[in-house]
């Protein structure tokens, strides 16, 4: 039985070393890329044969052609905006949902089930003429659009947040409410302190969202390229007439968009850890 359990226990690591591998393989071969010193996109090997740091080099300071710097600047303040606006807007939709009771809650609850059944980029056409009658589609407006764009509906992903604050007892806001707390300062004073996880996960997903959104960007800022964003940026490098130039750069490129994402997981991760504990005894 101990022999049969063991040779279980070997094959099942055997069988996630080899789903590890191939998760991966696609992340070491993009990051082998970026150093690469041949050309083009079609070569021989897997690994370079020769190895250089021009292609990060060409990345920052090329800006006749492909400005990745603006991009990735654009792209920057597009994201931060987002997702402070989003996380708001998640976390004041979901204590609300959670929390209080009130006329149609749950024909809103229904609403939101069905609208999130239906793709975003169903209604680009509708959101691009609206934000063109409010001239915020030309200019300097156009950052101010995409920001509005994907934080409008960023309330109907309450789902995963609500669930989360269901499950903190309800004698914490009684306790609170007989000491005289208002409804804003339970959530803020004790809904928000004991939902650190869930805030971490709401913060990275707003954050993400517009990081590497591509459709909408493209759509709201059609031919202007001072207001590109990284997406649009990494897509004009595959076209064929920057391809063979600009594809290792490309690589640099994508490396180079994973860093803030990394780098915020990294900072909030230990918060996964936190929530509950300590919150109520006995």
């Amino acid at each position: 039985m101990e022999s049969k359990r063991r040779i279980v226990n070997i094959l099942i690591h055997m069988l996630l070393a080899v789903l590890a591998f191939i998760w991966v393989l696609p992340i070491i071969w993009i990051v082998l890329t970026s150093f690469r010193a041949e050309k083009g996109s079609y070569v021989s090997t897997f690994f370079p044969k020769s190895y250089t740091i021009e292609n990060y080099v060409r990345l920052f300071t090329n800006r006749n052609v492909l400005n990745f710097p603006r991009m990735f600047g654009n792209t920057l303040v597009i994201a931060v905006f987002t997702c402070l606006i989003s996380t708001f807007f998640v976390l004041s939709v979901s204590y609300c949902l959670s929390r209080l009771r009130f006329r149609l809650r749950k024909a809103y609850m229904n609403m939101a089930m069905i609208l999130g059944l239906f793709p975003g980029f169903m209604s680009m056409v509708a959101v691009y003429y609206i934000l063109r009658a409010l001239g915020l589609a030309d200019g300097a407006m156009i950052r101010v659009a995409l920001v509005l764009v994907y934080s409008a509906t960023t309330g109907l992903q309450f789902t995963i947040a609500k669930g989360f604050f269901d499950t903190i007892p309800r004698s914490i806001d009684e306790a609170a409410i007989i000491d005289g707390a208002t409804q804003w300062q339970l959530f803020t004073r004790i809904t928000i302190p004991l939902s650190k996880p869930i805030i971490v996960y709401t913060v990275l997903t707003s954050f993400i969202a517009p990081w590497i959104d591509f459709i909408f960007a493209k759509v709201i800022c059609r031919a202007n390229s001072d207001y590109y964003t990284v997406a649009i940026g990494l897509w004009n490098m595959l076209e064929k007439e920057y391809i063979h130039e600009w594809y290792t750069s490309f690589a640099a490129g994508a490396v180079c968009v994973s860093i803030p994402i990394a780098v915020i997981f990294i900072f909030l991760q230990r918060y996964y850890v936190e929530g509950m504990a300590g919150a109520v005894k006995g």
